[in-house]
């Protein structure tokens, strides 16, 4: 048991063409909420840390809360960075010991993305940290990411061929339509399969990784709106189309907006019913059950990864 890189498990899941789940980690209790379902699905995990999450709980307490979920739970877990924007956060990362980096360049011109990108991975490579990086930019909001509909762009799968080719990076992030936060769709959710499938095609050995794949489970949305929220016609990406991406080179799918609405429709629920209670261990308890039970619906009917520890 231990810290591990995603190599091992992205070549797996890329032979037997199921993801990996890379859920976004803020606080005890969504770190808890995963990692117990992950031990009960017998899944391989990624946990992913934001520049958000670093700000919030700081890095030393988020490092040494998945070193006590691997005590605790024994499972091997690829700690990650998730959109570095720049070679400095990465070199620390990669030194304060997560396995798997992030360096997002996305929104630099194509040759400065590949100039980004093969720093990091010359850095993180001699450390033995694996690199993720992205081609194309996903619309929508997520901590530091705020790209509008109107300046996001598709992946070209020639430059994607070219980019890994030029940067030895180990997986690309890839835009296909989906997008940062709950409101991904404005009208019938499509993913462009067409350019996946060539993307895939042009680099069949590069493990590919969908961000902004949350589900925006129907339930959470519900709950929240009758329990005071204001989140009318959220839409994520329907589970079948997830399901569909696994088998086209998408290895790693990142999950951080179904976790947000899990752990608050859950708090807002118990608040409602039990409005003299102030101890946050009554609610945070059924907000971490709520995670455990989502990330395992996740992981056995969508990503396919139960069993494949």
């Amino acid at each position: 048991m231990g810290f591990v890189t995603t190599k091992d498990m992205f070549a797996k899941a890329l032979n037997e063409d199921y993801a990996v789940g890379a859920f976004n980690v803020n606080n005890m209790e969504i770190i808890q909420g995963i990692v117990e379902a992950a031990q009960q699905e017998n899944a391989p995990l990624i946990l992913q840390v934001s520049a958000g999450a670093r700000k919030y709980a700081k890095p030393a307490y988020l490092l040494k809360l998945v070193e006590a979920a691997i005590l605790d739970t024994g499972l091997d877990i690829a700690l990650h960075l998730d959109h570095g924007e720049d070679f400095d956060i990465c070199k620390k990362c990669v030194d304060d010991g997560f396995t798997s980096v992030m360096i997002d360049g996305s929104k630099h011109p194509f040759e400065e993305n590949i100039r980004m990108t093969k720093e990091v991975v010359e850095y993180a490579h001699d450390k033995g940290v694996v690199v993720e990086a992205e081609l194309g930019k996903l619309a929508g909001i997520e901590d530091a990411v705020n790209v509008s509909a109107r300046d996001a762009t598709f992946t070209v799968p020639e430059e994607a061929a070219e980019f890994v080719e030029k940067t030895g990076v180990d997986s690309l992030a890839v835009a296909i339509g989906t997008s940062h936060g709950a409101y991904k769709f404005k009208g019938e959710p499509r993913l462009d399969f067409d350019r996946l499938k060539e993307i895939h095609a042009l680099i069949p050995d590069t493990p590919l990784v969908l961000h902004g794949a949350s589900t925006v489970l129907p339930e959470f949305v519900a709950k929240c709106n009758q329990y005071g929220g204001d989140i009318p016609g959220a839409q994520g990406v329907p589970e079948e189309m997830i399901r569909e991406a696994s088998k086209h080179g998408v290895c790693k799918v990142n999950i951080d907006t179904d976790l947000r609405l899990a752990m608050t429709a859950e708090i807002r629920k118990y608040m409602v019913e039990h409005p003299a209670d102030f101890d946050p261990r009554k609610y945070l308890g059924p907000a971490r059950d709520a995670i455990r039970g989502m990330v395992a619906h996740k992981i056995s009917n969508v990503l396919n990864a139960s069993n494949k520890r």
